[in-house]
């Protein structure tokens, strides 16, 4: 039982640190997004950090529509960087669970 118990405690401690790992591997994973017609570009890391934003000059002219172009584009990366973090997470959390019999979490 100990043995099993010991056993389970690696295997945790194991899967945190692949959680560690990943989440700075995600610091490098870049997610890109832009608007329809291309005026505005944002590249994020999967952590949802900003990288870059590129803004046409047209955007510039207008403050309210750079607002508008601003929140909507990056609330577009940051949901598909979101997207690729939480996947990329659970991928290493389900694969670092230990067989607990009548735990299936991620079924």
């Amino acid at each position: 039982m100990f043995g099993d118990m010991m056993g389970m405690m690696n295997k945790l401690k194991e899967t945190q640190k692949k959680v560690e790992e990943t989440k700075e591997r995600l610091n490098h994973v870049l997610v890109d997004e832009k608007s329809n017609d291309d005026k505005l570009k944002v590249t994020l890391t999967a952590n949802r950090t900003i990288k870059s934003i590129s803004i046409d000059d047209d955007l510039l002219k207008d403050k309210d529509m750079l607002e508008d172009y601003l929140i909507l584009t990056l609330n577009k990366a940051i949901e598909k960087a979101t997207r690729v973090n939480e996947t990329e997470l659970a991928a290493v959390a389900k694969d670092g669970m230990p067989n607990i019999p009548g735990l299936d979490m991620f079924k």
